[in-house]
């Protein structure tokens, strides 16, 4: 892989849709590049920003159209200081930073094309903030894994902010009288609460995350509950 060619890798890393050979290496690449690491703060910003609007269900034919669009449309390079005959970067602008996170998540299967409609309370614009804050990180790692009964959990951690944000999609309905807890487990395997959920949500976890080697998500009584019922719901290790 040449040099301009990593510049292209800025929606992979930001969708963890890259090999880990490809991620290491990239990830050497946006210690010092300027460039990427600003198109990958805004393309996070951009996709945290989609999560916060307004969804309507896409047509059945978007994400056949897209992938079948994609052998034909070559992606090309930016502009690297030094390497001549490269061709002009293009500047991404809100719009088209919100547009190409709305293809990559239609096309993934995330759920939803977002509309232009941000919600107006200031609780929900300060919680978008933090959740905006903690994707923006250059240290920013992303792990996944499933929940019992069906659904997701993503978790997005920064080591350097000592803060996470989690993704819950699709969980099972809880009958009346529980609730979701969300736990970080340290190295002795103590779990420490880190909030509560009634069912889909995307929200910055409470409390440090440092030196945590999993997350964990139990079904517990409304209020939660000092230790965490067993057998979890899930449990992602953090590496």
């Amino acid at each position: 892989m040449t040099e301009s060619d990593v510049h292209t890798l800025t929606g992979p890393y930001v969708l963890d849709a890259l090999p880990e050979d490809e991620r290491t290496l990239f990830e050497a690449h946006l210690a010092g590049c300027t460039f990427c690491a600003t198109e990958v703060a805004e393309l996070r910003e951009a996709a945290v920003k989609l999560a916060t609007q307004v969804a309507t269900p896409p047509p059945p034919s978007l994400k056949p159209n897209v992938l079948a669009a994609i052998d034909h449309v070559r992606q090309v390079p930016p502009l690297v200081a030094g390497h001549r005959g490269a061709p002009a970067r293009k500047r991404f602008t809100r719009r088209s930073v919100l547009t190409l996170a709305a293809a990559a998540l239609a096309v993934a299967g995330v759920g939803g094309v977002a509309v232009d409609q941000y919600r107006e309370k200031t609780d929900a614009v300060q919680a978008n903030d933090q959740i905006t804050a903690v994707l923006a990180q250059p240290d920013a790692r992303t792990v996944r894994g499933p929940v019992a009964g069906g659904g997701q959990a993503t978790i997005v951690m920064s080591p350097s902010a000592d803060e996470a944000v989690v993704v819950l999609n699709d969980l099972p309905r809880l009958r009346a009288g529980r609730t979701w807890q969300l736990w970080m487990i340290d190295p002795s395997k103590t779990a420490h609460s880190v909030g509560l959920a009634s069912g889909d949500v995307t929200r910055v976890l409470d409390g440090s995350v440092t030196g945590m080697i999993a997350f964990g998500l139990t079904n517990e009584p409304d209020g939660g509950s000092a230790t965490p019922s067993q057998p979890a719901a899930a449990t992602i290790p953090m590496t």
